[in-house]
């Protein structure tokens, strides 16, 4: 009897199909999945449209990426981090960050190693790490403060762990990790001989005084940290599906030997297009985090007063509120009630947890702010029957 394969038997489908298609059939407003409601900025889009019709970039591009768009990965990453990267060797364009993150653990995670995975964590980060025949080991943030606790992550290394995925700003509890925190995974990545896969496609959505810092440049960090980021949140361009990886070469060649692969290379026209937008001025990056304040201010202000809790966000464009003074509901069941009877889409975090530690997400549910003034103002009169 025909069968699918043994290692993608236990994989289910997203969360997030399964929420927009039930916020379309109640015609909610849809804060669940983190793509937002308005458009890519038209000059980033003028420059699409003249190199979709150039005539000489239609065909397939360079499985690496195009040298303008490594050129500019490796521009930005001195430019905001003052790291010095390789364009030719130290930079491949990926598919999103999601394959980004597939091809990092298929090149560098052998079957039977361990990889540490912080929780609640983005979805794809577990069934990759099953399709790579090694394991996953769980260290979770607690709430409400969202932190973890050092002995629990001291005690998630052993001989055998390979990787620790590393997601900052972080999805999806809006933590941004501490100078202290993010020494002490180093000191234990370099005392252990453990890589870091950093995962830092929020990093230019910081609120405050907050600052994001990448792991790669502590001491002693960079030749062990392979960096994932994308266009799709800061150009609010999330179907281009256009990532990259960055890092010392023999960590990024290993994840090009997945790449290729995978999808050999991604699209070509957007590639010159994400080139251009990654050379935006400092203003452009100003006012991005600007609009997120203030889309961060509207959320908040819709779930004041509905006995939803919640810790204000460090960074991404995600609030994670807890429920427990409205109801005894699991997660999934809470947001079925809010979209069919309140009008109101978000996700429940149970997929974003391993068995044992799923109670601590028990309570909550996950809002997305990536949506329009208006949308999100609705979202404030809705929000309000909670209380009635």
């Amino acid at each position: 009897m025909s069968r699918s394969a043994h290692r993608v038997e236990t994989f289910g489908t997203t969360i997030f199909t399964e929420i927009n298609a039930l916020a379309q059939e109640h015609q909610a407003l849809n804060l669940g999945q983190g793509k937002p409601d308005f458009d890519t900025p038209p000059a980033i889009l003028a420059v699409f449209a003249q190199a979709l019709q150039a005539g000489n970039l239609n065909q397939y591009a360079p499985g690496p990426g195009t040298v303008s768009l490594r050129q500019a990965v490796a521009d930005h990453a001195a430019r905001f981090y003052q790291l010095s990267i390789d364009p030719a060797r130290g930079v491949i364009v990926t598919s999103g960050a999601t394959e980004g993150i597939f091809a990092a653990i298929l090149g560098l995670v052998d079957p039977g190693d361990e990889v540490i995975v912080i929780e609640p964590f983005y979805d794809s980060y577990v069934p990759n790490i099953l399709m790579a025949n090694a394991t996953p080991v769980f260290v979770p943030l607690h709430p409400p403060t969202w932190t973890f606790d050092p002995a629990e992550l001291r005690a998630a290394f052993s001989s055998r762990t390979r990787l620790l995925i590393l997601n900052t700003p972080h999805n999806p509890t809006g933590r941004v990790f501490s100078p202290q925190e993010l020494s002490l995974i180093a000191d234990l990545c370099q005392e252990h001989d453990v890589i870091v896969l950093a995962d830092e496609v929020y990093e230019h959505l910081t609120f405050g005084q907050t600052r994001y810092t990448p792991i790669a440049t502590l001491p002693g960090m960079f030749e062990r940290t392979i960096t994932v980021s994308s266009a799709g949140k800061v150009f609010s361009a999330t179907g281009w599906k256009i990532g990259w990886v960055y890092g010392p070469p023999d960590l990024v060649d290993a994840a090009g030997r997945a790449h290729q692969f995978i999808t050999f290379a991604v699209h070509h026209p957007t590639q010159e297009a994400v080139a251009y937008a990654l050379n935006q001025p400092d203003s452009f990056y100003q006012e991005f985090k600007a609009m997120y304040e203030r889309k961060l201010d509207l959320l908040s202000a819709a779930l004041e007063g509905t006995g939803l809790q919640y810790q204000r966000p460090e960074g991404t464009y995600f609030i994670m509120a807890d429920f427990s003074a409205l109801s005894n509901q699991t997660p999934m069941e809470f947001t079925r009630h809010l979209i069919s009877k309140i009008g109101v889409a978000c996700i429940p975090p149970e997929t974003f947890y391993s068995a044992q530690h799923a109670h601590i997400g028990a309570k909550y549910v996950r809002f997305s702010f990536c949506k329009h003034d208006e949308t999100l103002l609705q979202v404030k009169e809705r929000l309000s029957q909670l209380q009635r």
